[in-house]
């Protein structure tokens, strides 16, 4: 058991400590660690082995007397400890490989695409598709923005496996220091920009919906768990809510009814459900996908949802009266279908895909209208502009691209990766 110091010495065999201090080539542990056969830990189904050069810092470590560092207790958490210990690297001045979207959201004044990156968000003019701000996080990797009536941006995500977060900042309260043109801010030890952190777990959170009024933050991820915040009186006296376990697996996706009544989700589970925020209970299960649902959806009076996923379907399914269930499905993507979001003021549905598309659909028939292609690899991050007009799409390759709703033109298309030589995804 290697969760805390005090519980290391009742793993294994109990008749034998596993360390001898001062002993490495009598220690069970480091026999272990060196085993070719079925003893080896990890076993040889749950990972590769220790490789020997950490084997050798574990033997140097029994060698001075396996002691436990003075500031750590014996029965602390050591994930946890090594967590904090850890230190984020700085961003590369100039990417020598694309960075994946994950997650991109326009500015409070559509001039701008706010974008993740790897350890960073990235603000990039639309106009020109210039870089203008890097903001350095802890996150390896940001998969959900979402923009606070008040300017602040809050940002999911984490380092797969390890951590994940939920932060809030200020893009505009420090001036940062100025790098070939660009500004760059702290986002892991300037305070000024860190606002403030709602969230710290074990692995990445992967989704946020923001309520209509601003006053409730919902996220959703790898933990399996909803949590839903009340920010009415602002994020510094941010109070969580309810902490929602009704998924079985990793929550892809999260989305509040208009009203505020409602949340909706989605997960690997193979269901998106519905949950009652009132009464705090599941309310209805929809499974016809039958297969990971990423995105979900609902329409603005809370009578209809939509959901879709690895099936390469958008489905549409009742949420009122006693016929919830499935009312339609839309084929015409050929991979799976990622994200799916619904116009903040018109009556259609925008979906993208690993097909390398985005689509425009009619609700009510599912019915695609409108293709936009162009991206040269899965598409993963999708979001409209505040007042509807514009909308933007993310790329695994890093492929930026700003599109008109009205007429699916392209506006502007730009690699995402800071200062990436070869920028073929945004021709």
């Amino acid at each position: 058991d290697l969760t805390t110091f005090h519980a290391l010495p009742k793993g294994g065999r109990s008749e034998i400590d596993p360390i001898v201090p001062g002993k490495p080539e009598e220690s069970y542990l480091v026999e272990l660690m060196k085993a070719k056969d079925a003893s080896r830990m990890p076993p040889k189904d749950s990972g590769d082995a220790v490789p020997a050069a950490k084997i050798a810092i574990v033997e140097q470590w029994i060698r001075e007397g396996a002691k436990l560092d003075g500031d750590i207790k014996a029965n602390a958490d050591l994930l946890r400890e090594l967590r904090v210990r850890w230190k984020p690297p700085v961003p590369p001045t100039a990417y020598q490989y694309p960075v994946i979207i994950t997650a991109v959201t326009f500015s409070p004044d559509n001039g701008k695409v706010v974008a993740g990156g790897h350890h960073e968000i990235n603000v990039w003019d639309i106009k020109t598709g210039k870089l203008e701000k890097r903001l350095r996080t802890r996150a390896e990797r940001t998969y959900a923005l979402e923009f606070l009536p008040n300017g602040q941006l809050v940002a999911a995500g984490g380092r797969p496996g390890q951590e994940g977060d939920v932060k809030v900042y200020d893009l505009n309260a420090s001036k940062g220091k100025v790098e070939n043109g660009v500004t760059v801010l702290d986002g892991v030890n300037d305070k000024k920009v860190l606002v403030k952190q709602l969230l710290e777990t074990d692995d990445v959170v992967l989704c946020l919906d923001l309520s209509t009024d601003g006053k409730r933050l919902v996220s959703g991820g790898c933990d399996r768990l909803v949590r839903v915040w009340d920010l009415s009186k602002g994020v510094q006296e941010a109070k969580l809510e309810q902490t929602i376990e009704n998924h079985a697996d990793w929550v892809f996706s999260v989305e509040l009814t208009r009203d505020g009544k409602q949340l909706l989700s989605a997960s690997r589970d193979k269901t998106a459900k519905v949950w009652d925020l009132k009464a705090k209970e599941s309310v209805m299960t929809f499974p016809s996908h039958q297969a990971p649902v990423y995105g979900v959806t609902v329409n603005a009076d809370a009578k209809m949802g939509f959901s879709v996923g690895e099936d390469k379907q958008v489905r549409s399914w009742n949420m009122t009266g006693n016929r919830r269930r499935q009312v339609r499905a839309g084929g015409g993507h050929s991979a799976a279908v990622v994200k799916v979001l619904h116009h903040p003021k018109q009556n259609l549905l925008v979906t993208c895909s690993a097909d390398k598309t985005v689509r425009i659909w009619e609700p009510s028939r599912l019915r695609a209208t409108r293709t936009l292609s162009g991206h040269t690899d899965w598409v993963y991050a999708l979001a409209f502009s505040k007042d509807g007009n514009l909308l933007v799409s993310g790329a695994y390759d890093g492929g930026i691209r700003v599109w008109n709703v009205s007429d699916g033109k392209l506006i502007k298309a730009f690699n995402g990766s800071p200062g990436l030589k070869s920028v073929a995804t945004s021709k």
